[in-house]
């Protein structure tokens, strides 16, 4: 609730590099937090999964691996940057109604600039999926499973870190030209939603 109200506020007048990455490190800690208490209260249950049972776990996550890789890893580089153009536009849409023809056009230049990331993911993804196996396997999930599940990075290949940053500074910078270009309209539209999660959340949270 806290999170959205001052998201509102602080982006009220416009985006700033500080904005987002304060926006981005609340996200991640709340993220961080999330994923700790899931895995606090679903520990007891796996340390006590039999390797029937694990085996059946290792399945569906090698089903979900293959859909990422239809969903993500399908198709030449050209094709993929067009399909990363079509989700960002419908996402900045989503939040400010039709682009320019000029915004559409820097959301083209960032698709074609940006680090393509799907690789790092898919093996991002695999690593994190055989170190939480290996604990459930070894019925340390009690003991190990928060901390691991929380602290998700770790161990991550360095030069996956370094394309993340870079993909991060372009995105940023994506949002605060996209901002900066604005029509009072598409503003408004994107105050308004704002304004209106903010107040979801609130009565969310006084349920």
């Amino acid at each position: 609730m806290r999170l959205a109200r001052e998201a509102a506020l602080r982006f009220d007048d416009g985006l700033s590099r500080p904005d987002l990455d304060w926006g981005y490190d609340a996200l991640r800690g709340q993220a961080r937090e999330s994923v700790r208490k899931a895995a606090e209260l679903a520990a007891p249950m796996l340390d006590r999964m039999t390797p029937a049972q694990v085996a059946q776990i290792e399945r569906r996550l090698q089903d979900e691996n293959r859909q990422f890789q239809r969903d993500y890893l399908r198709g030449n580089e050209g094709d993929r940057r067009r399909k990363r153009a079509k989700f960002v536009t419908d996402r900045l849409e989503d939040w400010v109604g039709k682009l320019s023809q000029a915004q559409r056009e820097r959301v083209r230049e960032y698709a074609e600039r940006m680090p393509l990331l799907d690789e790092w993911r898919d093996r991002d993804r695999k690593r994190l999926q055989g170190e939480v196996l290996g604990v459930i396997r070894a019925h340390q999930a009690r003991e190990r499973l928060p901390e691991l599940i929380a602290n998700w990075e770790r161990g991550r290949d360095p030069a996956y870190a370094r394309a993340l940053q870079s993909w991060r500074d372009q995105y940023f910078q994506l949002l605060m030209d996209i901002d900066r270009s604005l029509s009072p309209e598409q503003r408004r539209r994107a105050q308004g939603n704002l304004r209106r999660y903010a107040e979801d959340f609130e009565a969310l949270a006084a349920r």
